[in-house]
């Protein structure tokens, strides 16, 4: 069985959401670790005393389980093997794949002791159909791939040795990958790292992409996700990635480039972060940020080639950890200045941080501070940077980035 250390936050939010009358919607890309959470969850309940008939595992990858059958057939399936009189714990592993998925989840949902859990690869799955059948009665939990605390546990480093090199294990953690079966397969070498993370690409672009939304010009769609990959953490428009291309000699249309990063972002390969006014205190409608589920994955999208700088590699993986930790995160600007990051807590306070590989020099010092001293409410500042020797400034938290990226996330 998996590592229950590793995925502890989700395991305890599926703990705390058992027997409750929600639908438990797992969401992520495609080998986070979904599967793997559930089966871990499903042996917990097992130990507690749930009966083996009490459980019903269904995975919707497998042909076996939904090829020739109708959402109903699998339903009367599921039905007829229910325990009377005792809670029922319903497994339904990348439900999408079922024709007509939503009236499964909503007739076992509406029966008697059932306790159902979803998983899913696509956000497609919540939006439409789902949503408006199941509105106000589920619970999302998003599931990403090991945060850089994860990965130290997966390769079993003990990080309460005081001097261990954390730059050099945090360069394996970006340059290999952060996806947990990625990990396992480092004793194999790095070209079966990068043969898994092509799999996975090719089988996200192809089964979740190009098949479900018809699009004929695969290279068209494999220039814009180069494009994006190598500008991740820069303020991008469907308008702008289209006059770039087009000066590359390729025409593809803004609406286009727009209906593509949709898809992307749809199958977790990417995450958007708008803009926020830090003045007028309001989301703005341009200039997104896009940053990737795992840097791994650079490899396979700006090719050998990598060019991203490390500092966006850095920031990319902070947002990670934010949202691991909960937060709504934007990115901040203002008349005269940009924040890497803006956010919201769980408990709606704001904070701000400031990404930055290493503090250089005198001119990168005052651009970082002031970026944030510019800001004139009193809410926590925060600069992150991989300095061993932190200077606050100003009210301005200046943090080492690898301890800040191995506290616990409650903080």
């Amino acid at each position: 069985m998996a590592n229950y250390t590793n995925r502890k936050e989700y395991i305890e939010k599926l703990l705390s959401y058992k027997d409750k009358d929600l639908i438990k919607v797992v969401s992520g890309l495609r080998r986070s670790g979904k599967s793997t959470l559930l089966e871990i969850y499903r042996e917990l309940l097992l130990k507690q005393g749930v009966g083996k008939r009490q459980i019903q595992f269904y995975n919707f990858e497998l042909p076996e389980n939904f090829v020739n059958k109708n959402w109903d057939d699998i339903y009367f399936d599921i039905k007829k093997k229910l325990q009377a009189d005792k809670p029922n714990y319903i497994f339904l592993d990348e439900v999408q794949n079922i024709p007509q998925f939503e009236k499964l989840v909503d007739g076992l949902f509406a029966s008697k002791n059932t306790d159902v859990y979803i998983t899913g690869s696509n956000a497609f799955l919540l939006s439409g159909e789902l949503a408006t059948l199941l509105s106000g009665r589920y619970i999302e939990i998003s599931i990403l791939p090991f945060s850089f605390k994860e990965y130290l546990t997966a390769r079993e480093i003990d990080t309460s040795i005081k001097y261990l090199n954390y730059e050099n294990l945090f360069f394996d953690y970006i340059n290999e990958t952060s996806l947990p079966k990625g990990v396992e397969l480092r004793e194999c070498g790095f070209d079966e790292i990068y043969e898994y993370l092509e799999a996975i690409y090719n089988t996200i672009v192809e089964k979740d992409i190009t098949q479900r939304h018809q699009i004929n010009d695969k290279r068209a769609f494999g220039n814009i996700v180069k494009f994006v990959a190598s500008n991740i953490g820069n303020a991008l428009s469907p308008s702008n990635i289209s006059k770039t291309l087009k000066q590359d000699g390729q025409s593809i249309h803004h609406a286009t480039a727009e209906k593509y990063l949709e898809y992307l972002v749809a199958s977790f390969v990417f995450y958007k972060v708008n803009r926020f006014d830090i003045k007028g205190k309001k989301q703005l409608a341009t200039q997104e940020k896009y940053y990737l589920v795992d840097a791994g994955l650079l490899n396979i999208l700006a090719g050998k080639e990598r060019t991203t700088d490390r500092g966006h590699i850095l920031e990319n993986v902070v947002y990670l950890e934010l949202l691991r930790r909960g937060k709504k995160i934007w990115t901040g600007t203002s008349r005269n200045s940009e924040v890497d990051f803006v956010c919201k807590t769980k408990t709606g306070d704001i904070e701000y941080y400031q990404v930055a590989w290493q503090m250089t020099n005198e001119t990168t010092v005052e651009r970082e501070f002031g970026a944030l001293e510019k800001i004139s409410d009193n809410y926590p500042k925060f600069l992150l940077t991989t300095d061993g020797f932190a200077q606050d400034r100003n009210g301005v938290k200046h943090l080492n980035v690898f301890n800040w990226l191995l506290e616990t996330s409650e903080k």
